[in-house]
């Protein structure tokens, strides 16, 4: 956990204090809603459907119980109970009052959160791997290097109002768990043959109405440069990015407009004017950044003990530990993934009962760390695998031990238009009506790793496009309408689904869904042979004939 310094604190309550004034300011008419509109979105407040809505960042994915605690408090105090876990690592509360929302900010600036930046044409939130600083074989910890991009862009006067939002992601796996590829900026670290730290570069990636995956810009940056190099990129980006459409003014126009190429020479004429200056990192800089980390005092412990053996014996847990429980660098430990999906339950949510509940459980069996995923889920990071049982029981006790991570009920979905005030069509109805058909687990264990993504418009917050299936859903003459795509994927071999056909309807939703999975298990190759393997190697016609045969 990164613990924050007295420039952090400092930071944030001010924040807090400025807006309380502005809120305050637009409650007596001072300020108009457009007047105000600037100001809250770069305090993460929305205004949707039917509430002011307040998404609050989680940077890099990491949080401690006690910041959970504060999360649960404010669910139960100011919302309806519950909070939604985003793709973007971030909470999100949809039925905050605007008079509440300064003492929100400042009950959560008390243990180290905020919702600066989560909204706006800046950089939003760095998100990176929920398994960061834990999973085998990572080129370092991708957390401080998040960190020392998130000081730097925090309220950065220069890159306060670009052409248009700005995300990262990062990541030092060889599996990616972050989708770098779909992000403006996505950074994998890695080491050189010398073993020294540097990135892998691309940029111009991102979903919504115009998609694409991102081009890598520079193979090898050092760690000592990436923050002349990044601050080069928004700076050719600021200056030549479109500020007249909002539709072509992400930067994946402007790489595109201008191939990767030109794009490229840009950059590097204006990096080398900077390189040098004083954005240049000491390792002295770097090990201040890391030195605030606190790492676990991990036991000493071998793997697979005599209380897991035993515990194999009992199918439900067996099948949860399967399907739930991944490898650790240190060895008797586990990181457990915890699904945010049961069945018939909106995707994302969890309740102030649950967080309280999941803070406890951390603390005694996590060191007081959990993470929260790009898929919406949450983990508990340091398990000792003699602990696995018992957490067991008590995650199925509360709810959040439904064996379905990365099944085809682990489904990403955005808000849609039961919240959302941008959206043409629901999400969460359609997800959940998905689930029920197929929430007998045996039959998700047999079709195997499979991603469904939903979104309730084309600005694609449930990353639709990088499904295995992806949905969108349209309005077409005051009807909910849904497109779907096949093939898609957000991984280290991320790619852009495919159409397979019309929109279908609303009711028919899951019908399709239930084709284009039987139409799979009949194709497969193999067992174990993946749906998007399927669809790589046949195509999309089959899938389209199983569909439409009878539509």
């Amino acid at each position: 956990m990164y613990e924050y310094d007295e420039l952090d604190r400092t930071l944030v309550n001010e924040r807090v204090s400025e807006f309380r004034d502005q809120v305050a300011r637009r409650l007596s008419g001072e300020l108009t809603e457009d007047e105000f509109k600037v100001l809250r979105l770069m305090n993460g407040v929305y205004l949707q459907l039917h509430a002011y809505m307040l998404r609050v960042a989680i940077p890099y994915g990491t949080m401690s119980s006690k910041q959970l605690r504060a999360l649960a408090h404010v669910a139960r105090k100011y919302d309806r109970g519950y909070g939604h876990f985003t793709t973007r690592q971030n909470i999100q509360y949809n039925w905050i009052k605007l008079v509440d929302l300064p003492d929100v900010l400042e009950h959560l600036a008390g243990v180290g959160i905020h919702a600066m930046q989560t909204s706006g044409n800046c950089i939003r939130n760095i998100t990176s791997d929920q398994w960061a600083g834990v999973a085998p074989g990572e080129a370092d910890d991708p957390r401080v290097w998040s960190e020392i991009l998130r000081q730097y862009s925090t309220m950065h006067p220069e890159f306060t109002f670009l052409p248009r939002k700005f995300k990262f992601a990062v990541t030092a796996s060889e599996h990616d768990r972050a989708a770098i590829q779909v992000h403006d900026i996505g950074l994998r670290i890695l080491r050189n043959e010398q073993g020294e730290i540097g990135f892998k570069v691309l940029v111009g990636g991102g979903l919504g109405r115009t998609p694409f995956i991102g081009k890598v810009i520079s193979e090898f940056v050092s760690h000592r440069d990436i923050l002349s190099y990044v601050e080069a990129i928004l700076r050719v980006y600021n200056q030549y990015g479109r500020r007249d459409n909002i539709y072509k003014a992400r930067i994946k126009i402007l790489v595109h407009d201008l191939g990767i190429d030109k794009f490229r020479q840009e950059v590097e004429d204006e990096w080398e004017q900077m390189r040098e200056g004083a954005l240049r990192l000491e390792e002295a800089e770097v090990e201040d950044i890391r030195s605030r980390f606190t790492y676990p005092a991990y036991e000493k412990l071998a793997d697979d003990p005599s209380e897991l053996r035993a515990a194999a014996a009992e199918p439900h847990f067996e099948g949860w530990r399967k399907n739930s429980v991944s490898p650790h660098k240190v060895p008797g430990y586990s990181i457990v993934t915890i699904s945010l999906k049961p069945v018939g339950a909106p995707p994302g949510d969890a309740s102030a009962k649950q967080m309280d509940a999941l803070a406890d459980l951390a603390d005694r069996y996590s060191f007081g760390e959990i993470r929260v995923g790009h898929e919406q889920n949450l983990a508990l990071p340091h398990v000792a695998q003699r602990d696995l049982p018992a957490l067991w029981r008590k995650l199925d006790a509360l709810g959040l031990a439904t064996p379905n991570v990365n099944l085809v009920t682990d489904i990403i979905c955005c808000p849609g238009l039961d919240y959302c005030s941008l959206a043409n069509a629901r999400s969460i109805p359609v997800a959940q009506e998905i689930t029920r058909r197929f929430a007998n687990i045996d039959t998700a264990n047999m079709i195997g790793r499979l991603h469904i993504n939903i979104s309730g418009c084309i600005n694609a917050c449930g990353h639709h496009h990088v499904g295995h299936i992806g949905i969108l859903g349209v309005e077409k003459n005051g009807e909910e309408f849904y497109q779907i795509t096949i093939g898609g994927r957000a991984d280290e071999k991320a790619q852009m689904g495919e159409l397979i056909g019309p929109a279908v309807k609303f009711d028919e939703v899951a019908d399709v869904i239930e084709d284009i999975v039987e139409a799979y298990l009949a194709l497969r190759a193999r067992p174990d042979e993946l749906f998007v393997e399927t669809v790589k190697r046949l195509g999309v016609t089959p899938f389209k004939e199983r569909v439409y045969a009878t539509r």
